[in-house]
């Protein structure tokens, strides 16, 4: 093993990966805190109507990041993939290559979006009048987003590939943070939502900036000036082309929902759904940030240390379960109360059940998140994309049909649905990928089996707060228990009895 293959290697342990995973969770977890106290403001500032219309400016900014064909994680696989094999010359061509396709891929995105805005805003959308010029603009801002936010996916994914996860979260921060506070100091001098998507834009614009200073001077790109190599065309356009069709059908069935709830039912509908999905979906910090951490590790050791790959994969499942059950189970339970108190009293009705069942559904989409990562990092971006395919059409019909029969509740069930049939599928794909995996996946199936009579119950308690709480602390004591005999492996109990051993602080 060469020299610098050797201190890659040291990046994608155990306390590496941990820390880089706490810069993670920070980098998205503070936006949360400010999402949840500027979100109540921003209704009462727009209205029900107008933020219905940012929720989609939201979706819009980050969804449509998938005119880079899929080439930010692709530059991210490759670049893990030479510094562990010390290939370090070969990386910045491989930059500038990516770079140079995923600003072409930008421009071209800005037009089909342009073009598309007024179909959207006339005719597809339930836009009530008065609204539909300051949406047709805000929509053309947004076209003209898009090359930056796709730039600056190519750029994050070169900071995760030399796991350089604080660097990135040092610039997340202050974006999340501005991506709620931008819009909330913007209506102090209008309520006009281009006023307001202005504001979002010009922060994507600094972040660019910022993540291309931070790769300028993290890989050494300048002194070998632009090139581009057709050499590099294909492996990037080969792993990027199956990403891409994830990157079009994934967020797609995660977002679909709110512009079919849109053109069925109301944009007042939009915002009664989208509100409790934007605030539980901010539970994916925790898969996501372990999964992008491991995702550079997964391509570095799918091949030549499966072992280490397996020992991650279940630890980062448990990770993710023992830190999301609590949470989930909290949310179910006193989701009434919750809305209640966040947004008032018609929001709690018309958003109660919306929320339960989004909630459920996040802890099985999380608990996929890590064999989606998994397949992708092993080189298999073709088995999640040709799943995404046929999952479409049918996820598409239950959702129409299921938002005509019972309104935005039902838009929730077929989220639910689709999300376990994913899981169902990716962990069996995993298992046949890795065997070792078997015995952990047959145990994490009784828990999450438990998991769900659970989250049922829960549900269904109409009794006073006192005993939600008792409910709540009896089964969160079980649920330790269950996930200490069932989940955890010896290596791991013996791991946890050590830090404990450390810090004998902790039995007090």
């Amino acid at each position: 093993m060469s020299g610098e293959s050797a201190d890659y290697a040291v990046l994608i342990r155990g306390r590496k990966l941990a820390k880089n995973t706490l810069w993670n969770l920070l980098g998205q977890g503070v936006p949360l805190l400010v999402a949840l106290l500027t979100i109540p403001q921003l209704i009462h500032g727009l209205g029900i109507d107008r933020f219905g219309v940012l929720s989609l400016a939201w979706m819009v900014i980050g969804y449509f990041s998938l005119f880079d064909m899929g080439l930010g994680r692709a530059l991210t696989k490759l670049v893990a993939e030479k510094l562990g094999t010390g290939q370090t010359q070969d990386i910045p061509p491989l930059v500038w290559t990516a770079l140079v396709l995923m600003s072409v891929l930008g421009l071209m995105g800005a037009i089909v979006i342009a073009a598309l805005a007024p179909w959207l805003v006339h005719s597809a959308l339930n836009i009530p009048a008065p609204l539909q010029m300051e949406t047709l603009q805000a929509f053309y801002l947004l076209a003209f987003s898009i090359p930056i936010v796709i730039s600056t996916a190519g750029l994050a994914g070169l900071l995760q590939a030399y796991q350089r996860f604080d660097l990135m979260n040092a610039l997340n921060i202050p974006l999340g943070v501005f991506t709620y506070l931008g819009p909330l100091v913007a209506l102090h001098f209008s309520n006009h939502l281009l006023s307001v998507v202005a504001v979002l834009a010009a922060g994507r614009l600094l972040a660019c900036g910022g993540y291309l200073f931070l790769c300028l001077r993290l890989v050494p790109m300048r002194r070998h000036g632009i090139c581009m190599r057709r050499a590099l065309l294909r492996p990037l356009l080969s792993f990027g082309g199956w990403m891409t069709i994830s990157n079009i059908i994934a967020p797609l069935m995660m977002y679909f929902d709110r512009f079919l709830i849109g053109a069925l039912m109301s944009i007042a509908s939009v915002a009664y759904y989208a509100t409790p999905y934007h605030i539980v979906t901010k539970l994916w910090i925790v898969p996501v940030a372990l999964g992008s951490v491991l995702f550079p590790a997964f391509s570095a050791t799918s091949t030549s240390d499966r072992v280490h790959t397996v020992r991650l994969v279940t630890r980062g499942i448990n990770t993710i379960f023992l830190a999301l059950f609590p949470l989930i189970l909290v949310i179910v339970t006193l989701a009434h109360e919750g809305l209640t108190f966040w947004l008032g009293v018609e929001f709690a009705q018309n958003s109660t059940r919306v929320l339960q069942w989004l909630a459920i559904g996040i802890l099985i989409n999380s608990l996929a998140n890590l064999p989606y990562v998994l397949i992708q990092g092993s080189g298999r971006p073709d088995l999640t994309a040709k799943l995404h395919l046929i999952e479409l059409p049918f996820y598409l019909l239950a959702l129409w049909w299921l938002i005509e029969a019972y309104g935005i509740q039902g838009a929730a069930i077929a989220w639910v649905a689709r999300a376990t049939v994913d899981m169902l599928f990716l962990f069996g794909m995993t298992q046949r990928l890795f065997p070792p995996l078997s015995p952990f996946i047959k145990r994490l199936a009784v828990a999450f089996g438990i998991a769900l009579l659970a989250f049922t119950v829960g549900a269904l308690i109409s009794a006073n707060i006192a005993i939600k709480v008792v409910f709540l602390s009896l089964v969160s004591f079980l649920f330790v228990l269950v996930a200490w005999w069932l989940l955890f492996t010896h290596e791991d109990r013996a791991l946890v009895h050590k830090i404990l051993e450390a810090h004998p602080a902790l039995y007090r």
